[in-house]
């Protein structure tokens, strides 16, 4: 979610210049404007018939199994996991059997690791579990990418300093193997330690680092890089990694070759992989014939990888383009007789991909070939339902499946997204026990598949889980599945004719180091978990049943089965707030559900003044939608001066009262608001998409903030003013400090978060004891009369509350220059607040609280330590979400020149993929800019930099989409310096910088010079200079690693400093402070006749 800017930058100071006595040939063309739009010409603006809100890209229904599909997402958990504990049981004596194979098995393991060489117990160690391990890799991963030498030393410096070191290499257990380690990646051989280094192990790294030096070490970590990688990537190349699997001690297993590679975010890397593929699969053909495909090497393929916009609201282009690309390399392996399987991604992306595979799966061209794979989860609570799924298509083909089962691999992402979603659950298991019950539940599902419609693969790492699957087979086809670089031991012990005598198929990642890392950390940080079954294998301090335990056994002793340490999305602030409710776009029941209720709701609109015993004389105004300017999505009848007379002299009269009613019920009537807007929210929707041209991801966000808003202000109102605060004094005495509302608060909001700033003001007026004047922008009038209206029936008294649209020159300056007025909220842009600031003080009347957040000219800093894909996806979402207008958004990016071209050409490609349209489409990226006016502002602009700068890229508009709305171009241009830019540009703009690695405290001392400070947002892996730019950059809102918008009300409090605001951050805990005045009480108790409880204090 997030906050906004300006009430209407250019415009609103064009009012105030007219207002303020600096009338101008811009106001006056301004206004010529505003009055067009009054309502005489009925012929202006005939009703045009616009498309529907999301519902004409949803599909029609879906067939039965997949509907169950969709029902599972967010399945609640005690239900599911009883059903599968059901399927997933054996009897005791069976159970017993299945744990004593598995005991065996692990028995066997840990003998073979007690005659192992200083290199594979090195390896064990690191194989995936060490905390230093993560950080290594961490580091390596890092240091790989980083072109100059600089940074890398910078890198290394960073995470060699003592602090994260003497935490782990203390302990006495795994000193042989920290030591080991660090010998390793300094000298890129194993090394004993002698006893003084031993002892003082931290003290030797730095004093081998001081004289080795940086560079030596980068060498190092090189080497070791290559000792790591012949661990767990079977080949640099396709032919490199079958030569190897080609020798004798590899001839065991069966293979499947991954390319790899991070998803796509251009059309060119995506084509890039789809040639790998070709290339590796006429690679692996050659190596044939093969009697078979089961027996033939395989190849694993990630849909991610092979389009840029693989995802639910593009999933037109998104099934057209994959399914084409997907059936190309099914046929190629068919011609070369071997299987294809595709790899399990996020929850999001599930459905889409079974659209694609399903497609492709029964493609006339692939008859008689039954060698398409698919990859599913066991920790996805929807599963089952797919296996039901791939039953049914399996049997309508009259092919076979192969169906890999893994645990799943995305198990924390998955649960911060849905807490950041706030969906009503989670898609997937909250306990890994869980997960260990669903597998067995799904084994057993397969095998009863029967084996001419399914060929399960059972890829897994746990003694238990291979035992279990081995009996539930009862002779049954099958294949287990590991990673290479894991469960060598283990295995050793599975395959062969004296063993379980079960084949085994080796997942091998093929790419070069570089390629590997980021596969790597994701597995280090999957299996590093201390409960990951690889970790515990060989802790002979573990006693071996323990291990080996049944899952439905250990989940049957849960007294809750959801882990009680992870609450429900909802739950996830505890006693702060509720966390609003979000909509899942990737659910088409959802969907469905909102475009129904969104459609039904979706205007005209009317709107009015609020002030009780007058009506507003002024003239109405039409609204028309920016994305469309021929349709009009309402009207509203604007404030005049008498208007704002009576409402200031309702609200004098009426705040005593609402200021002595009880915190605590100011607080119910804000938390009451906030359920009904969500109750109600399609309307708002609609109204957020058709009034201020904002998208349907956006529009969500923006309900969802207004609901957080209230909510927290109602906590910390209860908080803050339930009961005064005691004082210390003299015995005999007793000190109070009471809060209370300073009196008539005017709440001036912006177009561009026309409720969630608009209702973040006004709550926090009201929760504060004070009675508020609301002035919208004009842009978003019928959307603040909505907001008003509903506060109204959760019991906001209407003298409380009143509400007065209209022209800034006429309602902004009348209330701002009234002595009545105790204080003004604004957000919009500098100049506003400035003439603002001086129409208060040029008042003879107490001095009034002015409370602004303002203008921002916001940077993004990004070092070569810095992933380049994750700066251009995070750059994208910064400057073009909501068309670029958030105060928020990031206008300037600097980018070091090392790795400044690559960054760019990146950029390019990612913007080539954005789609400019009609914001109530799903698959629409960049909506309108809000008029006209602030078009034009762009274009002027635009023309400057063409001159000036050089483009980097401008996103293609389609007239058919854009023709009748106020849309502009999203563009990128590199600028020769930041002084380029005069001012901050609203609107989907971004000006790239180079900068060199040595310069950081010019950078920063730049971006001070602004004057703004707002947001700055920072992509480094580097901690020093993370902690650099925190302590120099004076900056109110900084964000590390990730976007620069969306601050979360609570969690991220929004606002900046210098020319960006005065503070105290809206939704913080500061805030509603600056609303209050502050009385104290002092009560001489003894004057009651003595002071009893010091009399009766005893001995």
């Amino acid at each position: 979610m997030s906050q906004g800017l300006a009430l209407d930058q250019p415009r609103e100071r064009r009012h105030h210049a007219a207002l303020h006595g600096r009338d101008s040939a811009a106001a006056g063309r301004r206004h010529a404007r505003t009055m067009r739009r009054f309502l005489p010409s009925p012929t202006r603006h005939r009703p045009i018939v616009t498309a529907p809100i999301l519902s004409p890209e949803l599909p029609a229904g879906a067939e039965p199994a997949r509907a169950r599909i969709t029902a599972a997402w967010l399945r609640d958990e005690t239900e599911a996991v009883n059903d599968l504990l059901a399927q997933a049981t054996l009897p005791p004596a069976e159970r017993e059997q299945v744990i004593d194979v598995a005991a065996g098995l692990v028995t066997r393991v840990r003998a073979r690791a007690k005659d192992q060489s200083a290199v594979e117990s090195f390896m064990r160690q690191y194989d995936l579990s060490s905390e230093e391990g993560v950080l290594l890799m961490c580091v390596a991963e890092a240091l790989l990418r980083i072109p100059d030498k600089a940074t890398a030393d910078k890198l290394i410096r960073d995470k060699l300093g003592d602090a994260d070191w003497k935490k782990h290499l203390g302990q006495s257990e795994s000193l042989f193997v920290n030591a080991s380690t660090w010998g390793l990646m300094l000298t890129g051989h194993l090394v004993n330690l002698a006893e003084e280094t031993r002892r003082d192990f931290t003290g030797a790294l730095k004093r081998l680092a001081g004289r080795a030096g940086e560079p030596a070490i980068r060498l190092a970590v090189r080497q070791a890089m290559r000792i790591m990688g012949h661990q767990f990537v079977m080949g640099q190349t396709i032919d490199e990694a079958l030569d190897r699997c080609a020798k004798k001690e590899y001839a065991m297993y069966r293979y499947s070759y991954d390319m790899l590679g991070e998803s796509a975010l251009t059309s060119e890397t995506a084509e890039r992989y789809q040639e790998d593929y070709r290339l590796a699969i006429a690679r692996i053909g050659a190596r044939g014939p093969f009697a078979n495909h089961t027996d033939a090497p395989s190849i694993s393929v990630k849909l991610s990888a092979l389009h840029p916009r693989y995802e639910v609201a593009k999933r037109e282009i998104a099934r057209r383009d994959l399914t084409a690309k997907l059936l190309e390399l099914s046929q190629l392996a068919m011609q070369q007789g071997i299987a294809l399987s595709v790899d399990a991604e996020e929850a999001d992306r599930l459905e889409l991909s079974l659209d694609i595979i399903g497609d492709v799966f029964a493609h006339p061209s692939l008859a008689g070939w039954n060698g398409l794979g698919i990859v599913v989860q066991a920790y996805s609570k929807r599963t089952p339902f797919v296996i039901d799924w791939l039953i049914e298509t399996a049997r309508a083909a009259g092919r076979r499946w192969y169906v890999r089962l893994v645990k799943g691999a995305y198990w924390d992402a998955e649960i911060k997204r849905a807490q950041e979603q706030g969906l009503a659950g989670y898609p997937l298991y909250t306990r890994k026990p869980n997960t260990d019950v669903s597998y067995l539940a799904c084994a057993r599902k397969l095998f009863d598949a029967g084996s001419e419609l399914i060929y399960p693969q059972f890829a897994t790492h746990n003694a238990h889980s291979i035992a279990a699957v081995h009996y539930i087979a009862r002779g049954r086809p099958f294949e287990f599945q590991r990673l290479h670089g894991m469960g060598t031991d283990l295995y050793a012990e599975v395959i062969g004719a004296d063993k379980l005598n079960v084949p085994c198929r080796v997942y091998a990642p093929v790419g070069t180091h570089e390629d590997l890392l980021p596969y790597l950390v994701r597995r280090l940080l999957e299996n590093g978990a201390n409960t990951s079954f690889v970790n515990r294998v060989v802790d002979e301090t573990l006693p071996v049943r323990e291990l080996v335990a049944d899952p439905c056994e250990t989940v049957r002793r849960f007294a809750s089965i959801p882990h009680p340490r992870i609450p429900l999305p909802v739950n996830l602030y505890g006693e702060l707030r509720k966390n609003s409710m979000g909509i899942n776009f990737s659910n088409d029941n959802e969907l469905k559900a909102a475009a129904e209720a969104i459609n039904a709701k979706s205007g005209p609109w009317t709107a009015a003044p609020l002030v009780p015993g007058a009506t507003g004389n002024g003239p109405t105004v039409q609204v028309t939608n920016p994305a469309d300017r021929r349709q009009t999505v309402g009207s509203y009848v604007a404030a005049d001066a008498a208007l704002v007379d009576q409402a200031l002299a309702n609200a004098v009269a009426a705040q005593p009262d609402w200021d002595r009613l009880p915190a605590a019920s100011r607080a119910a009537i804000l938390e009451h608001a906030a359920e009904q807007l969500e109750a109600r929210r399609a309307e708002f929707i609609a109204l957020c998409v058709r009034e201020a041209g904002k998208s349907l991801p956006d529009s969500i966000a923006e309900i969802r903030e207004a609901a957080d808003f209230l909510r927290y202000y109602a906590t910390m109102a209860r908080r803050l003013f339930g009961q005064p605060e005691q004082l210390p004094g003299p015995t005999g005495e007793s000190n109070q400090l009471f809060l209370n509302g300073r009196g008539v608060f005017v709440c001036i909001s912006p177009w561009n978060f026309p409720l969630a700033i608009f209702l973040g003001q006004v709550s926090a007026a009201l929760a504060a004891g004070n009675s508020v004047i609301a002035k919208p922008a004009e842009q978003t009038s019928l959307i603040g009369y909505a907001a008003v209206k509903l506060l109204h029936e959760a019991g906001v008294p209407e003298a409380v509350l009143q509400y007065l649209p209209g022209d800034g020159a006429v309602v902004g300056a009348a209330l701002t220059k009234d002595p009545r007025v105790a204080g003004v909220a604004f957000t919009g842009s500098t100049e506003t607040a400035w003439a603002i600031n001086r129409a208060l003080a040029a008042r003879n009347a107490p001095i009034a609280a002015l409370i602004a957040e303002t203008g921002g000219q916001n940077a993004m800093i990004a070092d070569s330590s810095a992933l380049p894909e994750q700066i251009v996806k995070d750059a994208i979402a910064s400057a073009f979400q909501s068309a670029g207008q958030r105060c928020s958004a990031a206008r300037v990016l600097f980018v070091q020149e090392d790795i400044a071209d690559k960054v760019i050409a990146m950029l390019a490609g990612a913007m080539a993929e954005l789609k400019v349209g009609d914001p109530g489409q799903l698959s629409t990226d960049v909506g309108p800019v809000i008029d006209e006016d602030a078009k034009q502002i762009l274009v002027e602009h635009a023309a400057r930099m063409d001159k000036e700068a050089k483009k980097i890229a401008e996103v293609a508009l389609d007239p058919a989409a854009t023709a009748h709305g106020t849309f502009f171009a999203p563009r990128a241009y590199e600028i020769p310096a930041l002084s380029t830019l005069k001012r901050e540009v609203f609107g989907p703009v971004l000006h790239v910088l180079r900068w060199k690695g040595s310069e950081l405290k010019q950078v920063v001392e730049q971006i001070n010079a602004t004057g703004y400070g707002l947001t700055l947002g920072v992509h480094s892996r580097i901690d020093d200079t993370v902690e650099y730019i925190r302590s120099h950059a004076r900056i109110g809102n900084c964000y590390v690693n990730r976007n620069q918008i969306g601050a979360v009300v609570g969690v991220q409090p929004f606002g900046g400093e210098s020319l960006s605001g005065t503070g105290p951050k809206a939704g913080g805990p500061h805030y509603l402070l600056r609303f209050a005045g502050e009385r104290t009480l002092t009560i001489n108790t003894t004057a009651a006749g003595g002071n009893a409880s010091l009399l009766t204090i005893g001995e």
